[in-house]
């Protein structure tokens, strides 16, 4: 790997494993600044097995006085069923709204409601700091995955919140995915130096994808010599359990802050 100016991630192979729908913005960042992308989703974003409990949320607005989304496919899933329902905007207006991070944000702000609180750090702890000394005896909304950490929900509670925890998507491992992972990765001329990680999800799926039944010792070679880039402490934590090594973390839990972050690597690499 040997970076110039113009283009500081030439030479580098980088596998990007977001959900296909949201691949292509960060892949073609990368491959701006020279780095040879090849995209295997870890992860598929699916709609839940009911949406009966969103909608009855939905339709009861009126009684909550915070919402937080913690992701944009979370913002698209709750709008989706917004539209369905034919629910108009002007019955979120009261809301006071929370979202973790500026990705969250614009999606919400696009459809036309204000964020009152975004945190400075981009993951729950932040957004249950920011909110602890506003919610109690109020109720809140969060709309977020299936599978997800409870810190928000628990936190909020424990400040004297009413908090109704509501799926709006689940995610699964794509399995379709798994003979191209193992595929590139047996490939000396094509496996990735980078892998990226933008959630906790990625992580666990990418290890599913890779490892299934195996031995640990058996996937540590498979990965031999191959960095890992995560989006945050949170990801970073969960690589970390799953016994694979930290390489490059971003400083801003987005997916510019990651770019940056492995671009510097590239140009810390001997």
């Amino acid at each position: 790997m040997r970076p110039n100016e113009n283009h500081p991630l030439s030479g580098t192979r980088i596998l990007v494993g977001r959900a296909r729908h949201q691949a292509a913005s960060l892949s073609t960042s990368l491959r701006s600044l020279g780095a040879s992308v090849v995209e295997i989703p870890f992860i598929e974003i699916r709609r839940p097995q009911s949406y009966a409990p969103l909608d009855e949320a939905l339709k009861n607005l009126k009684t909550y006085d915070w919402l937080i989304l913690t992701s944009v496919n979370g913002v698209e899933a709750m709008w989706q069923r917004v539209r369905k329902l034919r629910i108009p905007r002007a019955r979120l207006k009261h809301l006071q709204i929370a979202a973790i991070g500026p990705a969250t944000k614009r999606a919400i702000v696009k459809h036309g409601l204000k964020v009152k609180m975004m945190p400075e750090e981009y993951v729950a702890e932040a957004v249950v700091k920011g909110l602890h000394d506003k919610v109690n005896d109020k109720r809140v909304l969060l709309v977020r995955a299936k599978v997800a950490r409870d810190v928000i929900p628990d936190s909020l509670r424990a400040a004297g919140a009413h908090v109704d925890v509501i799926e709006a998507y689940e995610t699964v491992v794509p399995e379709q995915s798994k003979p191209r992972l193992r595929t590139l990765f047996k490939n000396k001329q094509r496996r990735p130096h980078i892998v990226t990680f933008t959630s906790s999800s990625t992580v666990r799926n990418f290890a599913e994808l890779l490892g299934g039944g195996k031995p640990k010792s058996s996937i540590a070679t498979t990965l031999r010599d191959v960095q890992f880039a995560s989006i945050g402490p949170i990801t970073s934590a969960t690589l970390r359990e799953l016994e694979l090594p930290v390489s490059i973390e971003a400083r801003e839990f987005t997916m510019g802050g990651l770019i940056r972050a492995i671009v510097l690597a590239c140009y810390a690499t001997p």
